[in-house]
């Protein structure tokens, strides 16, 4: 026996459930045409179909129908107010509309997450509203960034919580204790011209809190500034760390196979009995590896950027804490150094980038015990505020 199901509640129940947002575009008697779905779906890989569901009463759909094929947007979340022009009624959607062809025409928005362009492959009724099947013919991903999301009657964004941490007692405690310190990072930056920094562990990822850059090398990342905790990059911070915190440490690389995990431990047995850690990576490699931090976090930490950054890091290692032979010269991309902080505070470290290339072995022994002298009085001034 069925029951009658209250519509209101039906669409309230149904309404806890999110939903992307699209627009499906396509070119009809000439000029583009457009809707607004929070229906889409992939329906199959093989063959490649996906599907949306119109309201069997739209006048958007029964015009865009009349096209040969169409082209599936996802929006950005930073595209509400291009998805509720779209959303309305009306010949004027596209004025204004930034958008390019698809190879069968269709139009691509500006802006848009990725496209996916279709021939109808099926077109079914299913009580009001309408199931169209469309065959891939095309596809890209075009902005890697957050999708916009509708909930509940509005608007959003996901938030990949795993990846971005907002400000907490642990950070404050942090930027506290590096203002502590402040004169001293600040004369060591410009004694060497370089560019010095504070660096606080906040649960897996490692902030910036305290930067002095005199480096004619710009330092490319701002006050803030969030790095995962990847090997090998960390070592500094795990010099002290329990033999679970290290496991999971040495999990956290992209490659999981035993003679990485071996490399990496044994980087941070060479971090643990030197204090410090040292990069020699070429310029192009620390370049690459930048570039993938800042994409990172302009996509506000989606999963698959994330996995990008675990796989550039891990290639670090093999630049990672070479041996400094008396004689020879290094392009060093930077020098980290444990803050021994104590129990209860946040564990920290000191960082040199910007240096000067080709420089000789004697010249970085004086900018390690530079920094180390900073870094020992550093403990002196945080153990007061135990």
């Amino acid at each position: 026996m069925s029951k009658d199901i209250d519509p209101a509640l039906f669409r309230e129940t149904l309404g806890h459930y999110p939903t992307g947002v699209a627009a499906i575009t396509a070119v009809a008697d000439g000029r583009p045409v457009g809707m607004v779905v929070g229906t889409f779906s992939q329906v199959s890989f093989d063959p490649p179909l996906v599907a949306f569901l119109p309201t069997t009463g739209s006048k958007s759909f029964a015009v865009l129908r009349t096209a040969t094929a169409f082209c599936v947007n996802v929006l950005a979340s930073d595209q509400e107010l291009l998805c509720r022009r779209f959303a309305t009624a009306g010949d004027q959607k596209f004025d204004g509309v930034e958008w390019r062809p698809a190879p069968l025409g269709s139009p691509i928005l500006d802006g848009a997450v990725s496209w996916i362009e279709c021939t109808f492959e099926d077109v079914r009724e299913a009580g009001d509203h309408s199931i169209v099947l469309g065959r891939v013919r095309d596809l890209a991903v075009e902005r890697s960034t957050l999708p916009l999301l509708f909930f509940q009657g509005g608007y959003g964004r996901f938030s990949p919580g795993s990846f971005i941490a907002a400000p907490d007692p642990e950070l404050i405690q942090a930027a506290q204790l590096a203002e502590t310190m402040r004169s001293r990072v600040e004369d060591l930056a410009e004694e060497f011209e370089v560019n010095c920094s504070v660096l606080a562990k906040v649960r897996w990822d490692a902030v910036q809190v305290l930067a002095a850059n005199h480096s004619p090398v710009d330092e490319p990342f701002p006050l803030g500034h969030r790095q995962p905790l990847i090997p090998p990059f960390g070592a500094v911070f795990m010099a002290a760390a329990t033999d679970a915190e290290v496991d999971e440490w040495l999990g956290r690389a992209r490659n999981h196979d035993e003679g990485r995990r071996a490399l990496n431990r044994a980087l941070l047995e060479k971090v643990r009995e030197r204090g410090y850690s040292l990069l020699t990576a070429k310029p192009e490699v620390v370049a690459r590896h930048q570039a993938v931090l800042s994409a990172f976090e302009r996509s506000d930490g989606l999963p698959q950027q994330e996995r990008v950054v675990r796989q550039v890091t891990s290639e670090l290692a093999d630049f990672f804490g070479p041996d400094i032979v008396p004689g020879e010269r290094y392009d060093l991309a930077n020098i980290v150094m444990l803050i021994a902080t104590g129990p209860g505070l946040p564990p920290m470290a000191l960082r040199i980038t910007g240096l000067p290339k080709q420089a000789s072995s004697r010249r970085i022994d004086t900018w390690i015990a530079a920094i180390c002298s900073v870094a020992a009085t550093a403990e002196q001034l945080t153990g007061s505020h135990r």
